[in-house]
């Protein structure tokens, strides 16, 4: 089978060579489908249920225009963050630690896996509640399926990338097949959703704080560092052409992944304006909750459908959280272990949380805030190396794309601090 799968791979592989020099015509854009498929599992973890559902329930349809912002924050980064894989051959920590002193890269190294930590520990634990919600299995119990789970998937990195890039695609789908279906099931107002989309507006200063909390968590970190990892080696380009031509095609992968988790996004906060605000149940704070109130309302469909969707988010960013985690060890010191030796000790935290009943939602929420101390980290750095011609070459950010990609992140970093100032009463 391993013989077979390498065959696989290298055959993809040939068919982005081969698309890349002009040939087959055709679906050439097929063999660079994948990386961002993996990196966009972020953008729809259990964190971002928590966000978008309390959104949703407390102010209806008025935040819609939020998730698009963001969205079109992510793609830009995303892009940035493939674009210096392609361009360099190294990923962002590697990068960071040829630019970078000794003592930089080690104290960039050490923020980078508590950040990590504090990600993997939310996603591992939205698994654990999917499976718990789901299955009416204690959380504990749900916790130790959710790491037998997880190393099954990340086995299927010995057969090549395009099978693990597969079961991911697979668990995005999942979720929008979820959603899709939650929606048909609550009959919302497309019209007035299409409104709030484009109509900035705010409904009081608490509206104000969860905006921005909803925006401060556009980007993570973790999946910064590693869409430079997956587009690194993926298909070498030969030259300036076949290297501008490349990134024409990988930029097509993430508009179309970062498009399907924005939808996605957008759907559980119209799902939750709908189903809760709609409703009158305004505080609807946490998943359990939320899955709980779906049932009386909407019907058993509906509810299992959510603890399916939170399951299959859990699962799949939390497999590739990881993943990142592999990443920027071996990118800012050099070094390695086994990755299910990381799955392992990265399922200890999340383990001893169910072992001991605190509550996960709040745990999720907590996370999201340690979360925020690493995006500047990430970001700044991002920016400034993708608009360095040295390093990167034909495909230096032009002038404009760096000022946008600039804003952003002074946006996104300064938004992270109000959040987290106003989280512990500082602002």
């Amino acid at each position: 089978m391993a013989t077979r799968s390498g065959a696989v791979a290298a055959g993809s592989v040939q068919a982005a060579e081969d698309a890349l020099r002009g040939y087959p015509r055709g679906w050439r854009i097929l063999p660079f489908l994948g990386p961002a498929f993996v990196a966009c599992v972020a953008y729809i973890d259990p964190g971002n249920f928590a966000t978008n559902i309390a959104g949703g329930s407390k102010f209806g349809y008025t935040l819609c225009w939020v998730i698009l912002a963001s969205n079109l924050m992510a793609m830009l980064i995303q892009t940035l963050s493939a674009k210096l894989g392609i361009a360099t051959g190294r990923n962002l920590p590697e990068v960071c630690r040829d630019r970078f002193s000794r003592r930089t890269s080690f104290a960039l190294w050490v923020q980078a896996e508590l950040i990590a930590m504090a990600t993997d520990l939310a996603e591992f634990l939205g698994a654990a509640l999917g499976f718990h919600l789901l299955l009416g299995i204690p959380l504990f119990p749900a916790a130790v399926v959710t790491g037998v789970v997880t190393f099954v998937i990340l086995g299927l990195q010995r057969f090549g990338l395009r099978p693990f890039e597969a079961v991911i695609a697979a668990f995005v789908a999942t979720i929008g097949a979820c959603y899709l279906a939650e929606l048909w099931y609550a009959h919302p107002p497309l019209g007035t959703v299409g409104l709030h989309a484009v109509k900035p507006d705010f409904a009081g200063s608490e509206s104000v704080l969860l905006a921005v909390g909803i925006l401060g968590a556009t980007v993570m970190p973790h999946v910064i560092y590693l869409h430079s990892a997956l587009t690194q080696n993926r298909v070498v380009p030969q030259n300036d052409d076949e290297a501008r031509r490349l990134y024409r095609y990988t930029k097509i992968d993430v508009v179309i992944a970062m498009s399907i988790a924005g939808v996605i996004n957008m759907a559980m906060l119209v799902m939750a304006a709908s189903v809760f605000f709609k409703s009158g149940l305004l505080n609807v704070d946490s998943l359990e909750n939320a899955h709980r109130t779906l049932e009386p309302v909407l019907g058993g469909a509906s509810s299992t459908l959510f603890a399916l969707a939170l399951l299959a988010s859990g699962l799949s960013s939390s497999t590739v959280g990881t993943l990142s985690g592999q990443v920027v060890m071996q990118g800012f010191i050099d070094r390695q272990i086994p990755i299910f030796v990381r799955r392992l000790v990265t399922m200890l935290p999340a383990l001893v949380v169910a072992g001991i009943g605190l509550d996960p939602s709040r745990t999720l929420v907590i996370s999201q805030v340690v979360l925020s101390f690493g995006i500047p980290f990430a970001l700044i750095p991002l920016v400034w190396f993708t608009s360095r011609r040295e390093i990167m070459g034909t495909l230096v950010n032009r002038k404009a794309t760096t000022a946008v990609a600039a804003a952003v992140a002074l946006l996104i970093s300064g938004l992270n601090v109000f959040l987290l100032g106003q989280t512990f009463g500082l602002a």
